[in-house]
């Protein structure tokens, strides 16, 4: 094993100063998933859950939301909720059980509502309620991909470290190309956040600044 005395965000730069691997790049038609933009992790002011890396993070969200709409792209966003019971959270909800754990948060809650600064088209974008990391876990994401013939999955939300990874291990894993837009994912610590966009853009997606993901929708 390498040892360093670099932070996790130098590698991070590091990697992406010097490229190590070919990038699997832009295909024909892509989907936009945006991963759990709810309150519980994105207002800081409300919760103790919530975290935030790049204050612009929803801002760039909603101009790509706004890109693929007018490419006639599906736009999916994604919420977690559980029952008041808590048992669809299965194991995963064992953990803690405080106020603020995973699994009480619960159907109809303030901390299941997204973010009102997103901007969610209603009559044409995609809902989905996951309960577990991955976005394709038990919701008919595969289905919506399939229909629209997309082979590239772009990938916004949080947190860096879990959903966002087990989303884009799980899109590569289907066959799709996947894209990380730096500035439109966030983690809790910058540690965990830019080590995982260095892991992820080694091995399952290719992590890349929003400007040139905005560039490819609009060329």
């Amino acid at each position: 094993m390498q040892t360093t005395d670099k932070t996790a965000k130098e590698i991070f730069h590091d990697v992406m100063a010097n490229p190590q691997r070919v990038p699997f790049g832009f295909g024909k038609k892509a989907v936009l998933v945006n991963v759990d933009p709810q309150k519980a992790y994105t207002r800081t002011d409300l919760f103790k859950t919530a975290y935030e890396t790049d204050p612009k993070q929803l801002e760039y969200t909603n101009q790509l939301a706004r890109g693929f709409r007018a490419k006639g792209w599906p736009v999916v966003w994604t919420h977690v909720a559980f029952l008041d019971s808590a048992e669809d959270a299965g194991v995963w909800g064992t953990r803690t059980d405080t106020p603020d754990s995973l699994q009480n948060i619960k159907y109809g809650s303030e901390r299941a509502e997204f973010d009102e600064r997103v901007e969610i088209d209603h009559g044409r974008d995609v809902i989905y309620t996951k309960r577990m990391p991955s976005a394709f876990f038990e919701t008919p994401l595969q289905s919506l991909l399939v229909w629209h013939q997309v082979d590239t999955v772009i990938i916004t939300g949080g947190s860096t470290s879990g959903c966002i990874r087990a989303t884009a291990v799980e899109s590569l894993s289907r066959g799709y190309r996947t894209i990380v837009p730096m500035e439109c994912v966030a983690d809790k610590h910058e540690s965990y956040h830019y080590a995982n966009l260095t892991d992820l853009h080694l091995k399952y997606a290719d992590v890349m600044p929003v400007a040139d993901v905005l560039a490819w929708l609009e060329g």
